[in-house]
């Protein structure tokens, strides 16, 4: 994470350092959608590469959402939108390797093209389809936190407490130092080093 470079979150008067790593934990869709949508438009108006993954609705659906809030969205290739499945669980199974590196490369891109920044924000809930590997999704958002030192994407990260478990969420926290609480965001007193969180869940197993 780059300290010096701070970016506008959009749905916040604040500004954060690029490579920031958040959680939403919502069971408010029309919170939710005002949130992103925000977040999103920062990116386009800043000059950054955004990418968006897709799970309860299709990428038209969520264009459609977007142009409803009045965004414009552009007609280069500043903004992808996606399907998560597709994205987090390339052939078919979810590899945290994988996506760790995907995230790299998307970083690396932008950069090389010019961009400003990057910012990407995902809908977790395709981790409940039974999808091979999906079970790794935590040691994955643990160790995006390494990555986002080097390779500083600012990202959030939208879980439903409405279909994750109780248990589930508190693990969301551990993984994400900063949260989205009413709309703010805040340091996460439940934050736990990348190291400590994985010798503590891999012990639960």
């Amino acid at each position: 994470m780059d300290k010096n470079n701070v970016t506008s979150m959009g749905f916040t008067k604040e500004s954060f350092p690029a490579g920031t790593h958040m959680c939403l934990i919502y069971s408010n869709e029309s919170e939710r959608r005002k949130i992103i949508g925000r977040f999103l438009e920062s990116g386009i108006r800043g000059k950054e590469k955004v990418s968006y993954f897709a799970d309860t609705m299709t990428p038209d659906e969520v264009r459609h959402w977007l142009t409803g809030m009045d965004i414009e969205l552009p007609t280069d290739d500043r903004l992808s939108i996606g399907i998560a499945e597709k994205t987090y669980c390339t052939c078919g199974e979810f590899v945290p390797e994988k996506m760790l590196d995907t995230l790299r490369k998307f970083y690396t891109q932008a950069k090389k093209e010019n961009y400003a920044n990057a910012r990407v924000s995902g809908e977790m809930s395709w981790a409940l389809k039974g999808i091979p590997g999906s079970d790794r999704l935590m040691e994955y958002e643990a160790f995006v936190n390494e990555v986002l030192v080097t390779h500083p994407v600012t990202a959030i990260c939208q879980y439903d407490a409405n279909k994750f478990s109780g248990s589930a969420i508190l693990d969301v926290l551990k993984v994400h130092p900063m949260m989205i609480v009413h709309g703010q965001i805040i340091q996460n007193p439940y934050f736990m080093k990348p190291q400590d969180f994985l010798m503590d869940y891999k012990g639960r197993q």
